[in-house]
């Protein structure tokens, strides 16, 4: 009887202790719920703040509101809320750590920039105090002994000048050039004065001037033959042989084409060409024979001992 008593007792007694033992989990469950709806709550204002726009286009929320499931066994209902509890923390931990590294590398780039700066401070003072010596540098690892040490170099000699002397332009100048109505004679003619001085250079300048704003005066052909002697004369056959042949080729009639020729088996000669020097003596005395026999004769037999020609 006693034994019934007490089961019929216990029996109540374990139902109500079933339902305080409920209490705390289900007050646990709806504060972690309160907690969540509340982060979420701040987390999309945040978004709203940051990126505008409510429809969710510009930003897509990563914790979202949680949906129902059934319960699993073995696990407490907590453990979803711990981990994100547990995520967070681990998240702001490490933004904290990014922070603080940034700002250290911020402030270890400004102390060398301030160093560098101090540097070139520096080396420009020293520099400005104490400029370079132009020098042949000597390897670091040689020791150069008095014995050792080369002989002081001795100065090179002084260039020669490069332009004309002061005597020569004065020469020059005292060359008077014409000043007549006929400028293109006028140009020929101090040409051919200053060539006739031997001032080869000058006269070269001079008559190429002319042949070049003249080509069609009455004294082209005189011109075209005179350069190419001023160049001949000052030492420079390669420079005389084309003009002597253009004159040649320009004009065979005109009034020092045989001239030309001739003189451009000379400067073939001069060059040691003795095969074109033989062509054009060779052409000379076929086009010009009369004149090969008469005006330009001695210096045509001059020619001709100079060379064997076949």
């Amino acid at each position: 009887m006693g034994i019934k008593l007490n089961r019929a007792f216990a029996a109540p007694l374990a139902i109500v202790a079933l339902g305080l033992g409920a209490l705390p989990a289900s007050a646990q469950d709806s504060s972690t719920d309160a907690r969540l709806r509340k982060a979420e709550t701040e987390i999309r204002a945040l978004q709203r703040k940051v990126f505008p726009g409510s429809d969710g286009k510009y930003f897509e929320p990563e914790i979202t509101a949680a949906q129902p499931a059934g319960a699993v066994a073995g696990r407490p209902s907590t453990t979803a809320v711990t981990d994100i509890l547990a995520r967070l923390d681990a998240l702001e931990g490490q933004i904290a750590r990014l922070t603080s590294q940034t700002e250290e590398n911020t402030n270890a780039i400004a102390q060398l920039g301030t160093r560098l700066g101090a540097l070139e401070v520096t080396s420009t003072a020293a520099t400005a105090a104490n400029p370079p010596i132009a020098a042949v540098s000597q390897p670091a690892s040689t020791v150069v002994t008095p014995a050792q040490r080369p002989a002081a170099a001795t100065p090179p000699p002084a260039a020669a000048p490069t332009g004309p002397t002061a005597q020569r332009l004065a020469a020059v100048q005292a060359i008077p050039k014409p000043q007549t109505d006929d400028a293109g004679k006028d140009e020929y003619d101090y040409g051919f004065r200053l060539w006739e001085a031997k001032f080869y250079p000058e006269a070269q300048q001079q008559l190429t001037l002319y042949v070049e704003k003249y080509p069609r005066h009455a004294q082209i052909s005189y011109g075209r033959n005179l350069l190419g002697r001023a160049y001949l004369d000052g030492g420079k056959a390669a420079e005389a042989a084309p003009w002597f042949l253009k004159n040649y080729q320009s004009d065979k009639q005109g009034a020092r084409a045989p001239d030309s020729l001739l003189y451009l088996a000379e400067s073939m000669i001069a060059m040691k060409d003795t095969k074109r020097a033989c062509i054009a003596l060779a052409e000379f005395s076929e086009t010009y024979p009369a004149v090969a026999s008469g005006r330009l004769k001695s210096q045509y037999d001059a020619d001709r001992r100079q060379v064997k020609c076949n």
